[in-house]
């Protein structure tokens, strides 16, 4: 399979050029390519940049948008969110991702980091999808001594045997928070994961209430807490991050633990907007960008995603020059994939062929004196015009196959489980 995209600027360069893209790889790139190809598609008033990568979401939550909006973190967990997760279907989870996944491409994400439960279902759907994915298997013991086995037998059997589906998707650990984890399953779930070579995805200091929490049972904050359990290395992934003090960030950076900015989720539920950005990056961390679920961001669009910690950044810190636009640009695309070993989230020859196309013919890019500028502060999801993952077209002309049936069933899917009780 090859695909030849002809006259299209890259990264919103002036200058047009042809790329080749044999199997799942840029093949070559390089002005008037006099080549054949199984597909040929025109550049013309086009853009093309690297798929993003959203490096948190619970995909199949997209059933879940619109449940419980204006509500605290706690309520909204407790009341909403788990009561109505303890009655999902595998199909739900099927279809809520089929969802998840459509949205993302129609947006142009090419790769996402998930946390959830019922694995099999969700790479079913990311499978069909044709996207590239990390499934972080979600696992909970509440801090419950007696619920710790259930947890360790349920990763172990999980990873016992290879995975049936295909290498676009891999498989991490995923223990939802300090406060739903014990430490003893903490260091348990820091061995497993060492000795099997998998990610580690986490949420850690989300909010206020949650540390001061950990400071009242163990005496220290929450990254401390981590350094003592000795479970903090290159494997950890942790999402939020947004209440951290400069010894913390030290902390992380000595252990190349990498930091996720869920910007969205986190002005929603008030968790807090002071997220430390370039303190993180100076001291050598590595930032990517997350929308979070629909149940606590609503999207999963990542153009927006881009520029809410941008606009958010300079507010707080009051310096317009904060959080540039190529900034965000780099940390939803290279720094995502940089945290999940991807050859990726970059346009040069040798590198996945994990691209996007965008629709230059709008008035967001009008005029275009800032390619990179119009896409963070102007565009959104709705300018991808064309998305290849691994290679294959997902997406051509703004139209997925199969969109209509995934809308219908999703939506028959939320309803029964939110409206019916």
């Amino acid at each position: 399979m090859s695909i030849l995209i002809k006259s299209i600027k890259i990264n919103g360069i002036p200058d047009e050029t042809d790329i080749l893209i044999e199997g799942n790889r840029i093949k070559t790139i390089g002005q008037s390519l006099d080549v054949e190809a199984d597909t040929v598609i025109s550049g013309h008033k086009k853009a093309i940049i690297p798929g993003f990568v959203n490096m948190h979401t619970h995909a199949a939550m997209t059933l879940f948008r619109g449940a419980g909006d204006d509500m605290p973190l706690k309520k909204w967990l407790h009341e909403v969110i788990w009561p109505k997760e303890a009655k999902l279907t595998g199909e739900d989870i099927y279809w809520g991702t089929k969802l998840a996944c459509l949205e993302m491409i129609k947006s142009g994400t090419t790769t996402f980091s998930d946390m959830y439960f019922n694995l099999d279902m969700i790479a079913e759907a990311v499978e069909e999808m044709g996207l590239r994915a990390v499934m972080a298997e979600v696992c909970f013991d509440h801090l419950n001594p007696s619920l710790s086995d259930a947890c360790k037998q349920q990763i172990t059997n999980r990873f016992k045997s290879p995975p049936s589906f295909g290498s676009r998707i891999r498989m991490a650990i995923g223990p939802h928070a300090i406060y739903t984890v014990s430490g003893e399953l903490l260091k348990w779930i820091h061995d497993f994961a060492k000795e099997h070579g998998l990610l580690i995805h986490i949420h850690l200091s989300e909010t206020e209430e949650e540390v001061e929490n950990c400071i009242e049972r163990y005496g220290m904050s929450p990254v401390r807490y981590l350094r003592r359990l000795g479970v903090l290395s290159p494997h950890l992934i942790v999402a939020h991050a947004l209440h951290v003090d400069k010894e913390e960030i030290t902390i992380l950076a000595e252990n190349g633990v990498k930091v996720v900015h869920n910007p969205a989720s986190n002005m929603k539920l008030a968790s807090g907007y002071r997220f430390k950005y370039h303190e993180m990056r100076e001291a050598g961390i590595t930032v990517g960008l997350g929308t979070d679920g629909c149940a606590s961001s609503n999207s999963l669009d990542m153009i927006e995603a881009m520029r809410r910690p941008s606009y958010m950044g300079k507010a707080w810190r009051s310096d317009p020059t904060a959080m540039t636009c190529d900034e965000m640009l780099y940390a939803a695309t290279r720094a995502g994939a940089e945290i999940l070993g991807l050859d990726a989230g970059r346009i040069a020859e040798g590198a996945l062929a994990d691209l996007c196309m965008v629709d230059l013919n709008l008035p967001a890019f009008t005029p275009n004196f800032n390619f990179v500028s119009n896409l963070v502060y102007a565009a959104n999801g709705s300018c991808i015009d064309t998305v290849i993952c691994d290679g294959k077209i997902l997406m051509r002309d703004k139209k997925v196959p199969g969109e209509d049936e995934i809308l219908e069933h999703a939506g028959q899917c939320a309803r029964a489980l939110i409206l019916d009780d």
